[in-house]
């Protein structure tokens, strides 16, 4: 017996399992992203940030989210991801926000529900693609220098007590 029809079945049960991989496949790739980067801006800095409210999860929060740029008082992606006990998503939303609305990031239980909710915040075009499931996901990422903002804070401090 010939081994090019064994070969040949190998072939095709190598193929039809890549077919069925990529169609469940629920994530974002870096083609998908790349296709969502702008080219032109209505603005100086424009950027867009995956936009949605108490979404089911992260792929129907971004899979729906509007192609829309963030305002121009906003420098920040939010996003709060409330989940169940066993880790499931509960609820995704994604939104623009501004510092202030940035400063409280991490973890923590919701009362009396069994919930658990994580907010995160970053700055960058369409940073905001993975949701917050942990502390160690639930951050505060920024690309400029925050540090010369607390810098300053910290010269008024000192200038202050000196006084």
């Amino acid at each position: 017996m010939e081994a090019w029809p064994t070969v040949a079945w190998v072939l095709l049960l190598t193929t039809i399992t890549d077919w069925v991989k990529t169609a469940q496949s629920r994530d974002f790739t870096m083609k998908d992203i790349i296709l969502l980067h702008p080219s032109t801006t209505p603005y100086p800095g424009g950027f867009k940030c995956f936009t949605c409210q108490d979404a089911v999860d992260n792929y129907d929060c971004n899979r729906w989210a509007p192609d829309v740029y963030c305002p121009k008082d906003t420098k920040y992606c939010s996003t709060l991801h409330m989940m169940d006990r066993s880790g499931e998503s509960v609820s995704v939303t994604k939104r623009c926000a501004t510092l202030e609305e940035c400063l409280f990031t991490g973890c923590a239980d919701v009362a009396d529900t069994g919930y658990q909710v994580c907010s995160s915040c970053c700055e960058g075009n369409i940073c905001n693609v993975l949701v917050p499931r942990n502390d160690s996901s639930a951050i505060f990422s920024s690309i400029s220098p925050l540090s010369i903002c607390i810098s300053v804070f910290s010269v008024i401090f000192i200038m202050l007590l000196c006084i």
